[in-house]
């Protein structure tokens, strides 16, 4: 029988060295975020070198540069924890426990596990809020900013799904395409029953033989965290590089970033198996399947905040039209 998937290779752990003291304490996902802003530095720094940043009144340094990161980044993580934690978990700890948004140990066993779970929503209006305040307290032109910053972001978020699926989490939904990845950490949660008709015909369309005897199943599913990671990180930074220098007002690059951002990752969560504990926001046949998409109208978490995001740049980039038109024609 031929295989039509890939098993996720077994050398990959979440840590970048296990078992190495110290070094065992460094996860890949923690090192990608690493490289995102490092990545983000670099593209800026090449905006500066152009005057993207510059006003007639005012040049811009590295340090500024520097400056303006580090203010996006703390507020960046501080969103993205807090959104993680007070909206995706239900179990509610951390409503009665807020402390615990912050605390790096597990609170049964101790060990130290880092800010694991992160939320792109919640550092976006993070991130949105830093540069905000930063633009006001240093007196620069916010929207020039912001344009200079989300020409940089896609590419560095490329990094962070790849840690995504390095640390085999995020993943999609089952599928019989010969790309489709079995990850063990999707088994250990959900698994499936070998006696059910549709799971053997399913594995027989995969080339995935089940043994005598064998009641559950771990099925192959879309490897979205390489979807987003090209379409969401490299495709998109792609454009708004090309169109840096075109733009026909300030702000009209933040607003294609908010807009592109959004329309792709609404597409992309269909691919995407939505979190169990919150399961669809909105569902068109009354279905909770999650593990496969039985309708486009069973919309996600994800997908209502996307589509606030693309209903937000459509209007920002409206108003920024409007009022570059009347400052022309005054």
């Amino acid at each position: 029988m031929n295989m039509l998937y890939i098993r996720y290779p077994s050398w990959i752990h979440p840590e970048l060295l296990p078992g190495v003291p110290v070094l065992g304490l460094i996860r890949w996902y923690g090192l990608m975020y690493v490289c995102a802003f490092a990545t983000a530095f670099l593209i800026l720094k090449q905006e500066l070198k152009e005057g993207a940043l510059d006003t007639p009144e005012q040049k811009s340094t590295e340090d500024d540069i520097f400056s303006f990161i580090a203010c996006g980044i703390v507020f960046l993580l501080i969103g993205a924890r807090v959104f993680s934690t007070l909206v995706y978990d239900t179990s509610g700890l951390y409503w009665h426990k807020p402390w615990l948004i912050f605390w790096p140990f597990d609170t049964t066993t101790h060990e130290f596990t880092g800010l694991a779970g992160m939320s792109y929503h919640g550092g976006f209006i993070g991130g949105l809020i830093g540069m905000i305040l930063w633009c006001k307290t240093h007196r620069r032109p916010l929207w020039k900013w912001i344009d200079a910053m989300c020409v940089a972001i896609p590419l560095g978020y490329t990094f962070g799904r790849v840690g995504n699926f390095l640390n085999g989490e995020l993943y999609g939904r089952i599928t019989t395409a010969p790309w489709g990845v079995i990850f063990p950490r999707a088994g250990e949660y959900e698994s499936f029953s070998t006696s059910l008709p549709w799971v053997q015909e399913f594995a027989a369309q995969c080339g995935l033989s089940i043994a005598d005897g064998q009641r559950l199943i771990n099925l192959p599913r879309h490897p979205s965290q390489l979807y987003e990671a090209f379409f969401e990180g490299l495709a998109l930074w792609l454009l708004l590089w090309l169109l840096r220098k075109k733009k026909p007002f300030d702000g009209f690059l933040g607003s294609l970033y908010t807009i592109g951002y959004g329309s792709v990752r609404f597409v992309l969560e269909y691919f995407r198996e939505p979190d169990a504990d919150l399961g669809y926001r909105l569902s068109k046949d009354g279905s909770n399947t999650l593990y496969r998409n039985t309708s486009l109208l069973n919309i996600s978490t994800g997908q209502v905040l996307c589509f606030l995001m693309i209903a937000g740049g459509l209007i920002l980039m409206l108003v920024l039209w409007l009022t570059s038109r009347q400052k022309k024609t005054a």
